[in-house]
């Protein structure tokens, strides 16, 4: 299958706010995601511990969870992107090494592996993510018991 210019332009854009994404969660600049959902965008974490609903709400989920973890690092790779018009579809594979202090000074690390299934739009802003569903594949070592992600 060849792909028009378009096509091409249309991946590369997909590309590029997914990688934003990952920038906007490992810098903690929670207002950077603004530029990659909608602001009606539904997102569900759950399968890996985490809250699903509307932006809002995860953003400020999103700050809380992260706060705990001073060093991570969300690499994407092994998207699959499905282009319709001005719709998209994309899966999304995750590696996601989280790393933390423990109260004796040592490093703990722990990571989750998954795939993100995105429902994206352009918009006359570019493209942005409406709809975003967590699929949790696994997890590398654990979380200390005295330390839990906020709900």
């Amino acid at each position: 299958m060849t792909l028009s210019v378009q096509q091409l332009s249309d991946r590369i854009e997909i590309n590029d706010l997914l990688v934003r994404y990952t920038r906007a969660l490992d810098s903690k600049d929670w207002a950077l995601l603004d530029t990659v959902f909608t602001d009606d965008a539904e997102l569900d974490y759950r399968s890996s511990g985490g809250i699903a609903g509307k932006l809002p709400e995860v953003k400020e989920w999103l700050e809380r969870a992260l706060a705990l973890f001073p060093e991570t690092l969300h690499l994407i790779g092994n998207s699959e992107v499905e282009l319709d018009g001005d719709r998209a579809r994309a899966r999304t594979a995750l590696y996601n090494p989280m790393f933390f202090a423990n109260p004796d000074g040592s490093r703990h690390h722990f990571a989750i592996g998954a795939c993100y299934l995105d429902e994206l739009r352009r918009t006359p802003q570019g493209w942005r993510i409406v709809k975003r569903r967590e699929e949790h594949g696994f997890t590398e070592g654990t979380l200390p018991p005295a330390l839990e992600i906020p709900g």
